[in-house]
């Protein structure tokens, strides 16, 4: 396909006139913000003209000065593209939303037919009539001669004359900045209520259930696998869920479409879509009508949307009958998508006829899983509740005879929702009803058909929460609950000891445990019997570690969460050169730290570098007695005595250097003993750092006795001609005794 550059002496047409509040609009900020930027920058495009004393401006310089001063919250394709569609809704007072829709979808479409631009070969010298008289036969002749069936544009090209040639020029301006025909008629389509055309986006989802959708076809995958797959969506209206569809691959050269609609002009307007999409126009067939032409090919997966009818001519029986015949299009391995009313998908049930329907569809063993969600996703009929159903032809052995029962009504459809959920499905379809080692669904319940076949036209929803749901709701209450139980423990203890009291010992006729007590063990023994074994960490630069690494660096700040798992990445390159002897982590591997306290993360991934002082525990999955490493993380951290405890060294206190005795403090002649007068009869304090002194008995204390009467210290000495004894007589031990004495 050739696309050429536009003839722009073809767009010296008059300018598109903008106010200061569309400014704001198209460059997504508030209106003060345009009248600070026009007071602050001298550069801002002057205005052109005055509209009741509003200023209107060139929109073409407006887009141009955001552009190239970066100012505003919107990017430069958005600028553009967004000028274009106000440079349509300006042209709503001379064609209605259906014509500005219809006819700039046939002008892109006949763009990508021919693969030329719609202004080229024409003569930009000629009169603005002339010129929009000569483009507009030229694009005739091309549609004529291109779509001779009037397949996609010839019917919307002949409705108008050469008053329409401004509509190519926008078509042109649309393509410019969207890149491509395919991305211009997005845009258009996702204006389409701005236009005024609201009936056409009535029926269109929100951004997040299309996404569930296009992950529960899971049609990349698919295509994987086989060589072609064949789409299909008998209720079709604008095309919206097979374009979210397509949007998702890029192999669209395998991919057929078929689709259907009893409105024709919807039906045109989805063969463009589709078209533009990349779909092969051999490979596309849209029918204006409520079947699908099954001559072409079989469906291998169906996505539709019920036909929405308001609650007062809504049949629950018609309902259920259009979902039998989704079901009926299904070959063995095919999947469908049904989205409906959840009064005929999911609510109970009073009408008979309708209660034997949806259990015939029950028991044929198609339904695959039933979901209710939450209302808001269609954002043009918010009353309207919506369930989808998943039909499979054929599932696995394992789910035969069951249903995934899902029930989202209460939760918005967030993200993490929408791939929760998806999991629940996918993995229910691969792999089925496994009791020990399955999925366990985080939003429904895996019911028997047979159950729901008693339960005669009863409600299709979970009868009890997810057992995930129940296994979180204790996890919360368990603190509550120890708490409750320690409190009775106390009780109890308190009871028994008051009987005990009063009526002495109680005896309750226990009985002692005789059999063998579990066995116990240590790390250090699972090291040993080498059931476990312990890797140590590596030394790392921090020099060498970034945010966009190949392998996650876990350290003890990762293990003990002060910082999330994976900040601190090391590049595969600087790993091999700087550090060759390292060796990744496996999946599975128990990393743990001491420091700053005891730290347990089960690395599932693998393939990760441990920091020291952080260590690695490897479970031997071949060991007698085997364990998990989820088990022998959470054994480590329940484990008592694993609290690291630093202990500071003891220092032996210092003895106080010896005073002077000739020091300012004291009389001179005083020894180190001194003390004031005043303190003589009191207790000696002790010293900074040295225990207190004991109290003295004995020898030394009647030693001591008198020279704390008041007498001068000194030296003891026998009294003269008699000879000194060792030790004092009992009646010296009274105060004041008569030989000892000091001089």
């Amino acid at each position: 396909m050739v696309i050429g550059s536009p003839d722009t002496t073809l767009r010296a047409q008059a300018p598109l006139l903008v106010s200061m509040s569309e400014i704001a609009a198209f460059a997504r900020v508030k209106r003060p913000v345009v009248s600070t930027w026009r007071r602050r920058h001298p550069d801002f495009p002057a205005a052109m003209s005055e509209s009741s004393g509003r200023p209107l401006f060139d929109g073409a310089q407006v887009a141009e000065w955001l552009i190239a001063s970066g100012l505003g919250n919107a990017a430069p394709t958005e600028l553009r593209s967004e000028l274009a569609l106000f440079g349509i809704i300006a042209l709503r007072d001379r064609f209605t939303p259906w014509q500005l829709v219809e006819t700039l979808g046939s002008l892109l479409c006949l763009r990508r037919l021919d693969g030329r631009p719609l202004t080229e070969g024409t003569d930009g010298s000629l009169s603005d009539a002339e010129a929009d008289e000569i483009l507009w036969s030229a694009v005739l002749r091309r549609a004529e001669r291109i779509d001779e069936e009037d397949d996609f544009v010839l019917r919307e090209l002949r409705s108008l004359d050469a008053a329409a040639a401004p509509l190519v020029r926008l078509a042109e301006d649309l393509v410019e900045a969207a890149y491509d025909e395919r991305g211009a008629y997005e845009w258009l389509l996702a204006a389409r209520s701005r236009l005024g055309l609201g009936s056409l986006a009535a029926d269109s989802v929100a951004p997040e259930l299309s996404r569930l959708l296009t992950q529960l076809t899971d049609l990349r995958i698919r295509l994987e696998h086989g060589e072609s797959l064949v789409l299909a969506d008998p209720h079709a209206r604008a095309g919206d869920l097979l374009a979210a569809l397509l949007d998702d691959t890029d192999d669209r050269e395998r991919v057929t479409v078929l689709a259907a609609d009893p409105d024709d002009r919807l039906a045109r307007i989805t063969r463009r879509r589709l078209l533009l999409a990349g779909v092969s126009e051999l490979d596309l067939d849209v029918q204006t009508g409520p079947d699908l032409e099954e001559h072409l090919a079989d469906p291998d997966l169906v996505v539709t949307q019920l036909p929405y009818r308001p609650g007062e001519n809504r049949s629950v029986l018609t309902a259920l009958a259009e979902v039998e015949y989704v079901a009926d299009l299904l070959r063995p391995g095919c999947t469908a998508l049904v989205l409906g009313p959840a009064d005929a998908l999911v609510d109970e049930l009073k009408d008979t006829e309708a209660s034997q329907l949806r259990s015939a569809l029950l028991r044929g063993n198609v339904v695959e899983s039933v979901i209710a969600l939450p209302g808001g996703v269609l954002p043009f009929r918010p009353g309207y509740r919506p369930a989808l159903w998943t039909l499979t032809r054929g599932p696995v052995p394992e789910a035969e005879g069951k249903v995934l029962l899902a029930d989202i009504s209460s939760d918005q459809l967030t993200a993490d929702v929408r791939m929760r959920l998806a999991e629940d499905v996918l993995l229910w379809r691969a792999e089925g009803f496994r009791a020990l080692d399955g999925h366990d669904p985080r939003y429904g319940r895996v019911i028997s058909i047979a159950d729901l076949d008693r339960a005669f036209g009863g409600p299709l929803t979970p009868p009890a929460p997810p057992a995930s749901a129940i296994w979180s709701d204790k996890v919360i209450e368990r603190p509550a609950l120890i708490a409750e139980a320690e409190a009775r423990l106390e009780r109890a203890t308190a009871d028994a000891r008051a009987y005990e009291d009063e009526q002495g010992p109680y005896r309750g006729g226990v009985l002692r445990r005789v059999d063998r007590l579990p066995r116990r063990t240590t790390l250090g023994g699972l090291i040993a019997d080498r059931r476990v074994t312990r890797l140590p960490g590596h030394r790392v630069d921090d020099r060498h570690l970034t945010a966009d690494g190949h392998h996650a660096v876990l350290g003890p700040e990762e293990i003990t969460g002060e910082r999330p798992v994976g900040a601190r990445r090391i590049d595969r390159l600087v790993l091999a050169a700087e550090y060759n002897r390292v060796a990744l982590t496996e999946p599975g591997d128990v990393v743990y730290t001491l420091t700053p306290r005891l730290g347990l993360y089960v690395d599932h991934d693998g393939f990760s570098v441990v920091a020291f002082p952080a260590r690695v525990l490897r479970v031997d999955p071949g060991a007698l007695r085997p364990l998990t490493p989820r088990v022998l993380a959470v054994l480590l951290g329940a484990a008592r005595g694993t609290a690291r405890i630093i202990k500071k060294p003891a220092r032996r206190p210092r003895r106080p250097p010896p005073a002077d005795p000739a020091s300012p403090g004291g009389p001179a002649g005083c020894g180190p003993g001194h003390r004031p007068q005043s303190q003589r009869g009191a207790p000696r304090p002790p010293h900074r750092g040295l225990p207190a002194p004991r109290p003295r008995t004995g020898r030394g204390a009647v030693l001591r006795r008198p020279a704390d009467r008041g007498r001068t210290p000194g030296t003891l000495a026998a009294r003269p001609g008699r000879r000194p004894r060792r030790g004092p007589r009992p009646d010296d031990r009274r105060p004041g005794g008569r030989h000892a004495h000091s001089r």
